[in-house]
């Protein structure tokens, strides 16, 4: 979550030096660890840390040299960073900061399909899409349904059409966290229908938004977000600490199941789905402390299967399963962000072994 001011009397003292911006803090500050770590697993490796980034969130993209690409959102330089997955190398930067197309003001959720990529901007208040390997800008949309953008998640309907959530953390006072009457959570989650002509036209249009409204189910403060189409299900990070944060099982259509996941020690965040096989796998969640607990799930009934930390990895945003082989990983990998200037990666072959992962998922 944004750290740019603390809570408190503190943040009044800062507030002149921070941006004007809408803020996103986390309420309260994390409190120490409760929930023990089933296993310890050493990080494959830990990138080289670049200070001042305030990285949140990211994808992982293959690359037509065998390459496997880690891009991350740089939130307070306004600013793509691209990591080699494989080694951790920090290879270069896109985007530079600005409200012109292919320029950013705080990006935070991202989300890629096929070659194409999805940027939401929380303080230019929409999503922009982009063709890869190039980063080429095909355009923007939201900035009229949009208030405080921050996570993504695409998935295909159709041929040739896509359908892409947003989460709108908008509050009624940012600088409280004070949170906007419970019939505006309806309008939590925005999905947009999106689609590319082959001549690069982009074509988007919001076509419904939800949001739960009884106590159970609201999305009082949310960010992660993530879908299995398989399972028709959508789960989604309420971060509100004062109510529980934890996860909330909707439908793709929108609607709250009637089921949250336990309550996290601090923030849900950084929801990714390990798909083992078709229809078998595991939900990988991030409760935000130091060190980070990594929760997972079953992919079908989300019941618990266990937690595990980093040797080093600690407070991260966003996460990212990869399931693919790559010329370090022959299982795939799990990338996870550390302490807002690195980024860490798991062999899923070491988190299967050590948490006893039985199915399709390879040990």
């Amino acid at each position: 979550m944004t750290r740019n001011c603390l809570l408190g009397g503190l943040c009044a003292a800062l507030l002149a030096a921070c941006s004007t911006a809408p803020l996103h803090t986390s309420t309260p500050p994390a409190p120490p660890p409760r929930t023990a770590a089933d296993a310890t697993i050493a990080e494959a490796w830990v990138s080289d840390p670049v200070a001042g980034d305030e990285l949140d969130s990211l994808v992982a993209w293959p690359a037509e040299d065998g390459q496997v690409w880690l891009i991350a959102t740089a939130k307070a330089t306004h600013h793509l960073a691209i990591y080699d997955a494989d080694t951790g190398q920090r290879l270069r930067t896109v985007g530079t900061s600005g409200s012109a197309v292919g320029q950013f003001n705080r990006p935070n959720g991202i989300a890629v399909f096929g070659d194409l990529l999805f940027v939401a901007e929380r303080d230019n208040h929409r999503v922009q899409a982009f063709r890869l390997p190039e980063f080429a800008p095909l355009g923007a949309f939201g900035a009229d349904a949009l208030r405080a953008p921050y996570g993504l998640w695409v998935h295909e309907t159709a041929p040739g059409e896509l359908e892409l959530f947003v989460t709108d953390s908008f509050m009624a006072d940012f600088r409280t966290m004070k949170l906007p009457p419970m019939e505006a959570l309806s309008g939590r989650v925005k999905r947009f229908q999106v689609r590319v002509e082959d001549g690069g036209k982009l074509e988007a249009s919001l076509v419904g938004e939800f949001g739960d409204t009884g106590a159970a189910g609201a999305l009082r403060m949310v960010e992660s977000i993530a879908g299995d189409p398989v399972h028709q299900r959508l789960l989604v990070a309420e971060e509100d600490r004062r109510v529980g944060s934890t996860l909330r099982d909707y439908t793709l259509s929108g609607h709250y199941n009637g089921h949250s996941l336990p309550v996290f020690d601090a923030d849900a965040e950084g929801i990714a789905l390990w798909a083992c096989s078709a229809e078998d796998g595991y939900w990988v969640a991030v409760d935000q402390l130091t060190p980070t607990r990594f929760r997972v799930f079953d992919r079908t009934t989300l019941a618990p299967r266990g937690v595990f930390s980093g040797q080093v990895t600690a407070n991260t945003d966003g996460e990212t399963v990869y399931a693919m082989p790559t010329r370090r990983f022959p299982a795939g990998a799990l990338f996870a962000l550390h302490n807002d200037v690195s980024l860490a990666a798991f062999d899923l072959r070491d988190i299967a072994r050590a948490l006893d992962l039985q199915g399709d998922c390879p040990r």
